[in-house]
C-alpha cells in the first residue's frame, strides 16, 4: 500500500497526516519531506495525525523520534493524535508516550497548542 503524507501549517503548528504503512521503505522519504517542511516554514509545534496508519515498524518510530528532537530544539512540542490501537501499543512499548503527548483528535491537539481549529 505504501505511505501517503500531507502537511499543513496553521500558525506555528505543522500538522502531519499519514496514511498507509510507515516502514523502512517509506521512512527515509518521509523524514526528508518532514524536515523540509519544518525548516522551510516558521514551525514551533508538530501534530502527528496517525488515524489512517495501518502499519508502523521501528523505522517509523525512528522518524518520529528524530523529528521530536528537532521540535524540542525549536522550543516546541510534538502531539500525536487519532492513533489506532495497534500503533498505540507500539508507541507504548517504545516509551514514546513518556515524551510525546497523545490527544484524542486533531481539534483537541490544536486547542492544547493554543490554535483554534
Amino acid at each position: 500500500m505504501g505511505l501517503q503524507s500531507t502537511f499543513e501549517v496553521r500558525e506555528e503548528v505543522l500538522i502531519v497526516r499519514l496514511s498507509g504503512e510507515l516502514d523502512h521503505h517509506a521512512a527515509e522519504s518521509l523524514r526528508d519531506k518532514w524536515k523540509d517542511m519544518m525548516y522551510s516554514t516558521s514551525i514551533r509545534h508538530v501534530i502527528l495525525n496517525l488515524e489512517n496508519v495501518t502499519f508502523m515498524d521501528s523505522s517509523g518510530i525512528g522518524v518520529v523520534l528524530g523529528r521530536y528532537k528537532e521540535v524540542l530544539q525549536l522550543g516546541g512540542e510534538m502531539v500525536v493524535c487519532s492513533i489506532t490501537p495497534s500503533i498505540k501499543r507500539l508507541f507504548e512499548m517504545s516509551g514514546l508516550f513518556k515524551i510525546v503527548r497523545l490527544e484524542e483528535n486533531e481539534g483537541f491537539a490544536l486547542e492544547t497548542l493554543g490554535v483554534a481549529s
